[in-house]
């Protein structure tokens, strides 16, 4: 993931205190455009600490992290959002239905040969 990218969040479950800290959460299905990656952190694993890519979004602006020396902005797990080229499939069929209009059909009508297409013999 990198900067300007669009990205689609797949997963808006936060707990409590995450809900507390921030002003701003994305929300599941709705599209973003990353501000910023960075290297995160998460919490202390067994040996040692393990690293997350972090994410700050244009559209959602968060306080600076209570916890971050030089007080980084809140951000986001990278693991909460696809990039918009690579939605999940349930993501993918219903903005398909969407766009179609349909009544669940995509809307797209892919031609099959003809009689007047040269190749259609």
């Amino acid at each position: 993931m990198m900067k300007g990218q669009k990205v689609v969040c797949i997963n808006d479950r936060f707990p409590a205190v995450v809900r507390a800290i921030y002003k701003q959460l994305p929300v599941k299905g709705i599209t973003y455009t990353i501000r910023d990656v960075f290297l995160g952190r998460e919490k202390v694993v067994k040996a040692g600490d393990s690293a997350t890519v972090g994410l700050l979004l244009v559209e959602l602006v968060n306080p600076p992290d209570p916890l971050h020396k030089g007080q980084q902005e809140l951000g986001f797990n990278s693991e909460r959002f696809a990039p918009l080229e690579e939605l999940p499939d349930e993501v993918a069929e219903h903005e398909l239905a969407a766009v179609g209009g349909n009544e669940g059909k995509s809307g797209f009508f892919i031609p099959g040969p003809s009689s007047g297409d040269p190749g259609s013999n």
